[in-house]
């Protein structure tokens, strides 16, 4: 599976539940944050600075999801990344 042009396939990083005082915070919890992180599976032709196997950060409503081999991937534009780690 490779990305084009622009795209970029990313593999979403699941964030481990938070315990405040003995509770436990779900993702659906921390509405506030913005932006998931993910691993960068594809990159596009036309895709410059971001590397298969970098970590980034892109806005949470960016791209679509795609099922390739009974695994579920995110495609978004390579303007949806607003940090790389």
């Amino acid at each position: 599976m490779k990305a084009v042009n622009h795209y970029i396939i990313i593999d979403l990083i699941k964030k481990e539940p938070k315990k405040i005082a003995g509770l436990i915070l779900t993702e659906e919890v921390d509405s506030d944050n913005r932006y998931l992180k993910a691993k960068v599976v594809s990159v596009g032709n036309l895709v410059e600075g971001i590397n298969e196997g970098d970590t980034v950060y892109y806005y949470k409503h960016a791209g679509h999801g795609i099922q390739h081999k009974e695994n579920f991937y995110g495609v978004i534009k390579s303007g949806d990344v607003v940090l790389i780690d």
